[in-house]
């Protein structure tokens, strides 16, 4: 009798297991793929800063502005994105996100003034907005829980694989001249219409739904939904967060997501638009030169996210494991103001081991805390709030060096915000209050990518 019993649920246990390796098999190097060019599209005017002040006269605060414009517009698109995404269905909104933005950064090629450049910066980040949640919720249709974080883990590899691959790529594309146009604009118009191009090939290969993948078969489709359904009920029945607007503003575990990863983000995004300035003052350097010194730090912090991911995998505190690589962070960025350009590269090389491991190791735990039912809504507003961490940072520093002809006051900034973020992070919960720890356990981030 126990054997009939258990048949069943044999069969849909290899079913499950046999649709999660599909997925991942099917979305998960294509979305790696769309990350890396949308990060790209993203930062690639940290390379052009010298040409864009040479060739058009756009200073250092009106650089700095321009370049955290992306992320107002980014901020103020990403909730509503998301929500549209889940009327009309991830395969068409995804791909209309990436055509779009494609179509823009396609066109910062041929930015003449400021007003243009301010005017771009703000539609990319209109554009690009939704992407990045978006990939998330799919995540959340797609993958039971257990398998989500690993998910995610190899989704943000593609932001480290971008970091890494920017800058020789960068330098490279700069190398380019002829039809009149300059390298710099050679290198933002090919890769802008890398997306743009790509964006075709993402509308035939994604599906909106399981029961829409021909990839899947019946049995496959109905074991995971039922898995991913189950979870949800269980999660309901432990009475996690309500889906109302009204309680994200209510509840401070929200807040305090936001507030953690906007601190991130502000680290993130000082080193990603000032690094190749800082590596400039190191000496007589070609674009090339710099594009590959601005890998260093990157190919870093992919190895530290690893080691870390796995030691968060090994000993479960995710909360110290962020806290701690926010220290590291926070002792780079102070030990950067320090010594000369040299060394003050080497600080920001360790800077980047800290930061770009708090970022991975974050969204674990707002994502074993939400309710699958407002989960696309909630991290589109910690994104969105955190990446305008991506405005002021920026910002800040463009006005700091027009000003006083040093960034040192900003990165004196972000040592202490990166301090204050380890702090709050202790004050944050993993689950919901009542979830079972076996059940709503967060997953570690690349550790268990494996």
């Amino acid at each position: 009798m126990n054997d009939t019993l258990s048949a069943p649920a044999r069969n849909q246990g290899e079913a499950l297991a046999s649709a999660v390796a599909k997925v991942k098999r099917h979305v998960l190097p294509l979305f790696v793929i769309m990350f890396i060019v949308n990060y790209l599209d993203r930062v690639n005017i940290g390379f052009v800063r010298p040409h864009l002040e040479s060739d058009l006269g756009i200073s250092a605060a009106a650089y700095g502005f321009g370049a955290g414009l992306f992320f107002i517009g980014y901020a103020l698109f990403e909730v509503p994105s998301n929500m549209l995404l889940q009327k009309v269905g991830a395969r068409l909104w995804l791909t209309r996100i990436m055509f779009t933005w494609g179509l823009v950064a396609t066109a910062m090629a041929f930015v003449q003034n400021e007003t243009q450049f301010y005017v771009l910066r703000f539609l990319l980040g209109v554009a690009e907005a939704g992407f990045f949640p978006g990939v998330i919720y799919y995540f959340t249709r797609w993958l039971p829980g257990a398998e989500r974080g690993k998910a995610i883990a190899i989704f943000l590899s593609g932001s480290a694989l971008a970091s890494l691959i920017s800058g020789p790529l960068a330098g490279a594309l700069m190398q380019i001249q002829g039809l009149g146009l300059h390298g710099w604009q050679w290198m933002l118009f090919i890769e802008g219409m890398a997306s743009v191009t790509l964006c075709f090939f993402v509308f035939f290969w994604l599906d909106s739904k399981p029961h829409d993948a021909k990839w899947l078969s019946r049995a496959e489709q109905d074991a995971l939904v039922a898995t991913i359904d189950r979870e949800q009920r269980e999660r309901e029945a432990v009475g996690a967060v309500k889906p109302s607007a009204w309680s994200l503003l209510k509840d401070r575990q929200i807040v305090l997501f936001c507030l953690i990863y906007f601190c991130i983000q502000l680290t993130i995004y000082a080193a990603t638009f000032w690094l190749p300035s800082i590596i400039k003052r190191m000496g007589e350097l070609s674009d090339l030169q710099v594009g590959f010194f601005n890998s260093i730090p990157w190919l870093i912090s992919i190895i530290a996210m690893y080691v870390f991911a796995a030691g968060s995998s090994r000993w479960k505190f995710q909360q110290a494991w962020v806290a701690g690589a926010l220290l590291i962070a926070a002792i780079g960025m102070f030990l950067s103001t320090t010594g000369g350009p040299v060394f003050a590269f080497v600080a920001v090389c360790f800077a980047a081991i800290g930061f770009k491991s708090a970022s991975s190791l974050f969204w674990p735990i707002p994502q074993g805390y939400l309710d699958a039912r407002i989960a696309a809504a909630v991290i589109a507003l910690i994104n969105s709030v955190g990446n305008l961490g991506g405005f002021v940072a920026p910002t800040t520093f463009g006005l700091l060096e027009q000003q006083t002809g040093s960034i040192q006051g900003g990165l004196y900034g972000l040592a202490v915000t990166s301090v204050l973020a380890a702090i709050a992070v202790f004050f944050v919960r993993i689950r919901p209050k009542g979830a079972p720890s076996d059940d709503l356990k967060a997953p570690s981030a690349l550790g268990q990518t494996h």
